[in-house]
Order: structure tokens, then sequence, then C-alpha cells
């Protein structure tokens, strides 16, 4: 299969003229350079400038090796198993001393970077990891229970990077490049992915990844993790389930998506459910779904789909619940009216730090797609079509919490009304850092969407939700 396997057994740091493999004659075969007993028994240091040199001298005479057409048609595992024992032949060629732990190291490392995603691979493996940055060439940083830290991890240089930038983005059929040197897109497990490249990128091939567990969360796990308390994730399943027209608020990294996965969670199997996203991340578990994504424009500058396009193509696709990912442009406007004229129950994300200030900025995305309406009448429309709008934090200490479960109740000339339903204190922090607080009721008893509840058979429910939770603030 791999028809230049006999090379492994010369010299592969000597140059290597480019040889057709249909006319390469045959070579006797050359006995390898012995290293001295004294080069023996000096072991090679992992991470050492010796240890990437021999990495990247193995890993230029693997390229020689193998064919590159073979294996691609090789299922992973075997590929992997087969690029693993041609890189310990071309180890045990080498005159310098290789301990196993380095062996395997080097190994694994030259696997991940034909076959995966090169120094990124054994972060990829881990669960607990919410954020990786890599800034150029340099280590590469982690974010690990809401705290930044650096690895001891990086790539060979900026061309290895770009590499692995390109892999990840081909995959959903994108590029990046100088001509177009910013893109948006997701690993197979649905993590969230951000490149920039030089020119834009001064210091190197940028690359962000936002990981997603592999277990889909639920509103009950955010209780144990004291984002929220049990009554105020009860009332969550409650608004999911009666179909309020939903607003997910907060910064960069707050956990808005996650949190929409969470409210998800409770909508009825059987309801039509049309996602709109720029990069496919959300993690429905009902039957009926259909997911729709953005697409940037080709090398010629045309061909682009925006999410307002994709958004008034699903009014058409007899939706009846409409989730936008993330709501950030004109496509405001049809969400909104998506949310009047019959789609009860749909759903999006923006970036704001309040509640109000989040009507504040949807009014402001209505106006950037260039409509002339005066800003009463976009507050009447924004009014009339949001019944809840969740507020999410991230906080000082790396936590994340539901800091407000809001109610849109009306206008009051051209002042939005918005009663609050649980909200969250917070007094102080402890020895350690974190922050104290505690998730409050405010009181009120008779919400305006429980008519709502009523009519979807929940409001015992949401009565008893709201007792307990006004019990638990007395």
């Amino acid at each position: 299969m791999f028809g230049k396997r006999d090379r492994l057994k010369f010299d592969i740091t000597a140059p290597v003229e480019p040889v057709s493999q249909a006319t390469q004659p045959p070579v006797a075969p050359a006995k390898p350079e012995v290293a001295s007993p004294e080069e023996r028994r000096k072991p090679l240091p992992q991470g050492s400038a010796v240890f990437y040199d021999l990495k990247n001298e193995i890993f230029a005479a693997l390229l020689e090796a193998i064919d590159v057409t073979q294996l691609a048609l090789m299922q992973p595992e075997e590929a992997r198993q087969e690029i693993r024992s041609i890189a310990v032949d071309i180890i045990a060629a080498k005159p310098t001393a290789v301990s196993a732990s380095a062996q395997n190291k080097i190994v694994e490392q030259i696997c991940n970077d034909v076959l995966g995603y090169g120094p990124l691979e054994p972060l990829l493996a881990r669960d607990d990891i919410a954020d990786i940055m890599v800034n150029g060439k340099d280590p590469i940083y982690i974010e690990v229970g809401g705290r930044m830290i650096q690895t001891d991890i990086r790539f060979r240089d900026n061309t290895h990077l770009l590499n692995v930038c390109q892999r990840i983005v081909s995959q959903v059929g994108r590029r990046v490049d100088e001509s177009s040197p910013m893109c948006d897109a997701r690993l197979p497990d649905g993590s969230r992915v951000n490149v920039i490249v030089p020119p834009l990128a001064l210091n190197g091939p940028t690359l962000t990844i936002r990981r997603f567990k592999k277990d889909k969360l639920t509103l009950d796990q955010l209780v144990q993790f004291g984002s929220i308390t049990p009554e105020g994730a009860e009332l969550l399943k409650i608004i999911g389930r009666v179909r309020c027209n939903v607003l997910i608020s907060g910064g960069t990294g707050s956990g808005k998506t996650t949190l929409l996965n969470c409210l998800t969670g409770y909508v009825d199997p059987e309801e039509r459910i049309i996602t709109c996203e720029d990069s496919a991340e959300l993690q429905l578990q009902q039957p009926h779904v259909v997911r729709l994504e953005t697409r940037p424009p080709n090398i010629e500058g045309i061909g682009e789909i925006t999410m307002r396009q994709l958004v008034k193509n699903c009014l058409r696709m007899r939706p009846e619940r409409i989730i936008v990912g993330e709501v950030r442009g004109p496509e405001a406007f049809d969400l909104l009216q998506a949310m009047n004229t019959g789609h009860d129950g749909s759903m999006g994300t923006l970036h704001a730090n309040t509640p109000r200030e989040a009507l504040s900025r949807l009014e402001a995305m209505v106006t950037m797609g260039g409509f002339t309406l005066p800003s009463k009448t976009i507050r009447e429309m924004a009014v009339s079509s949001i019944d809840i709008i969740v507020q999410a934090a991230r906080l000082r200490d790396g936590s994340r919490r539901i800091t407000h479960i809001t109610e849109v109740v009306g206008l009051e000339g051209e002042v939005p009304i918005l009663q609050d339903l649980f909200v969250f204190e917070m007094s102080g922090e402890d020895d350690k850092g974190k922050i104290i607080g505690r998730h409050r009721s405010t009181g009120v008893m008779r919400p305006v969407f429980s008519d709502r509840a009523r009519y979807y058979g929940e409001e015992k429910r949401l009565m008893a939700a709201l007792e307990a939770a006004n019990g638990r603030a007395t």
C-alpha cells in the first residue's frame, strides 16, 4: 500500500530528491548510522528544542514514506495504526536515543498532526475545558472552571497552526486565507470556532474554540451548579412548555447558548422547530427539527446567505417555533414579526447586560436594517412580541448565574414596562474569592403569562412554583 516504505531504512536526515514513484529505481538497502555509546546513554528530554527538531524530522520523513491517497481511503483507527507503525520504524532508524515515553509522545503528536487537529487533540478530549484560545504559535490558553490557564502546549510554527485552521473550516465548506481572513465554523461535536489570520491578526493565526459539554445540560443540573434555584428552574420549565416567546440576554461567555439548549428540552416533541444559526451549535433533542445555517460569500464575493434571509425563508417552511441562535442584526425585525404572527414559543439570544438593555439593543438592531419606523412603533412591536427575558451573567469569580427572569408587561408612553419574577442578589464573597448571593423571588404571584399557562394546563404548577419561591424568600 505504501510504495515508499522501503525508504524508511535510509538516513532520513539526508536530502531527498523528488523522484516520481512510478519511475523510482530500486535501491539497495543501506545500514543506518549508529550513534556512539555516549550518545545512546543521553535520553532525549521531552519538550526541548532537540525533541521538537527530531519530531519535525520524523514528520518530514513520514510524509515521504506514506501514500496519502491510500491513507485517505482507510478507516481513521486503521490509518492511525499504520502511521504509528511507520513512525516507530523511522524513530528506530535514528541515531538519537529516545526514551519510551518520548517515543510515545512523538508518535501520538505525529498521528494528531496527520489525522486530527495537531496539538489541540488532547485539549479537545477533555470535557472540563470551556474555551481554547490559540494566539499564534505561542502557548495555548484554556479556560477551566472560569479561570484562564496557560498550557505548555504549542504549535510548531504559524504555518502548522494555519494548516489546522484550514482543516477545521474546510469540514463545514468554508475557507480562511489572506483574501478571506475571518471565518466562523464548528467542530463535529458542535463546538464553536472562530479563526482570524494575517494580515488582520498581527501575531499569526488566532483560533478560538468555545467548547460544549458532550452530555447536554439540563435545568436540573444548572440547579446543582447553583446557577438558579429549584423554583426558578421550575418556572423556566413552565415557560418553555407554555410557548412563551423568550429572549435570552447576556454577555460573552455567560452561557446563553447553554441556557437556550436547556429551555428547548421542554418543548413538545410533536412541534416542528426550525433553527437559524451562523454556526450550528444547538443540540435539540426533538424529532422534528430543521437546522439552517448562514453561508459566507465565496471567493468572488457572491453567494452570501445572511441570517435575515434564513429567518424570512423559514417563515415559508410551516414552523411552529423559530429559534435564532444569536440575534445580531436586522433579522431582529423578522423574528419579532414571526413572534407576532402565530409562531408562539420562538426563542433567541442576544448580547446585553440587563433585560432593559436587551430591548434597547433589539430596537437598535431593527433600525440597522434601514427601517424608517418610529421608535414607539418598534417598541410596541417588541413588547407585544416578547413575553420573557432571561438574563445570564458570568460573574468575576468565573461562575455563571441566571440573574433575572423578567416579564415584559407592556408600554407606558414610550417606556417598556418590565416585571422581575426572579433576581439574583450578590451579598459579597468568601475567603476563596467565590461570589456569595441568593436568588430571590420578587413576590409576583400572578404573572401576565398565567393566562397562557392556564390554556396549557400548567396554571396550578405555576402557582405552586411561585408560592414555593415566595416561601423561600421569606
